[in-house]
């Protein structure tokens, strides 16, 4: 029955093999004159570039080296499990089928039974082990194969972990990092398609973290492993495949990023987009689009949910005088309107020149037709359209 709980679970989802969830296609075979084929130079295109090399000009900066969502948190999860014996993962198909996801891929040859454990497909089970083993010292990382079953463990999330620092005076530090795929997916229903920044984020004595790109991805998981408190780490499985560019910083095995500490993405002057996880892009190319018609969005890329970096969106919205939440949760309650309670009862609101926006999730269990998925979720053209109307453009 197990096995077939198992398979069943696995169906329900979208693998990182299957065709239309959301990832990159394949790269192009490379074509003549790509980097890597020869090109001839003239001798003037010679003699020249080796002027340009004697004054200490390049003609061109090096090619950033392109990493994968997956092969981020790969790289964060093999380097703190070597930097420390006390890490350990456990989930479900964790160790020799290398993860639902791939995420864990190559780590159970590595480390072992020991460091890598698959378990039973009980998610109260298994994360009460990772809190317990968390309360005696050691620092476990718990991966569900998707929040949504996180539900099934809400109680070991919330009151076993979350309130045990607290309640224990500062005595009993809690070092769980619970990750895994949040938010939705591609054809796979209401079951599997909720956002829980809002949820997980309402929670006093926990650190939620939604990281967007690959540096995102691995500093934050560093940084959450690294963290005395328990840490509730967002991820997305439609960008698990999107390669982005990483930093010669980002790949260092020292390199975090700061809990609690947002980004700006893109810098702007007229509009203040603010989102977290997937939406990022979203705002991203909407911010890409409207800048052809004169409009500069200043694109915010939160990447930690609580603790909230308040003090970089009010700086933003007293520059911009306009402020636009996004995100693929629902509108109740959201963590868009926690953004714009904030805004409203700070300094900030004096420098608005319109009332805030929030652009979210339709407020209703998402639908399993892919025309219906993509209505209910906030698309770049939302975005855009938004923007226009708020500046009366």
């Amino acid at each position: 029955m197990a096995a077939a709980a198992g398979a069943l679970r696995r169906l329900a989802r979208c693998g990182p093999q299957q065709v239309g969830s959301g990832r990159l296609p394949p790269p192009a075979p490379l074509s003549a004159g790509s980097a890597l084929t020869p090109v001839p130079v003239s001798p003037q295109g010679l003699g020249r570039r080796l002027l340009l090399l004697r004054r200490g000009i390049h003609g061109s900066a090096p090619a950033a080296v392109q990493v994968t969502v997956r092969d981020a948190l790969n790289q964060a999860l093999d380097e703190e499990l070597e930097r420390d014996e006390r890490v350990f993962l456990l989930g479900e198909e964790v160790a020799q089928y290398d993860g639902a996801y791939k995420i864990s891929r190559g780590l159970w040859k590595k480390y072992g039974d020991k460091r890598i454990i698959d378990t039973p497909i009980s998610e109260m089970g298994f994360t009460g082990i990772a809190v317990g083993a968390a309360m005696a010292g050691l620092r476990p990382i718990c991966e569900f194969m998707t929040f949504n079953f996180s539900m099934q463990a809400i109680d070991q999330v919330i009151n076993s972990a979350s309130k045990t620092l607290y309640m224990s005076a500062g005595m009993m530090p809690v070092p769980v990092v619970f990750r895994g795929p949040n938010g939705a997916s591609a054809g796979v229903g209401a079951q599997h398609s909720q956002c829980f920044a809002a949820w997980y984020g309402h929670c006093p004595g926990l650190k939620v973290v939604s990281p967007w790109s690959s540096e995102d991805a691995k500093g934050l998981l560093k940084a959450s492993v690294r963290d005395d408190n328990p840490v509730v780490m967002l991820e997305n499985e439609l960008i698990y495949g999107v390669p982005f560019e990483m930093s010669e910083e980002a790949q260092s095995k020292d390199f975090l990023v700061p809990i609690g500490k947002a980004k700006i993405e893109r810098q702007g002057t007229h509009v203040t987009l603010v989102s977290h996880s997937r939406s990022v892009g979203h705002c991203l190319e909407a911010a890409a689009v409207l800048v052809k018609e004169g409009v500069e969005c200043e694109v915010i890329n939160l990447r930690t949910i609580r603790p909230m970096d308040v003090e970089s969106i009010e700086a933003s919205v007293v520059k911009t005088n306009h402020l636009i939440t996004v995100e693929g949760g629902w509108p109740q309650f959201g963590v868009g309107a926690e953004i714009c309670a904030r805004i409203m009862e700070g300094p900030a609101f004096n420098y608005l020149d319109a009332p805030a926006v929030r652009l979210t999730g339709a407020d209703v269990p998402m639908p399993y037709a892919k025309i219906l998925e993509e209505n209910c979720l906030p698309q770049v053209k939302d975005i855009i359209f938004a923007v226009k109307k708020i500046l009366n453009i």
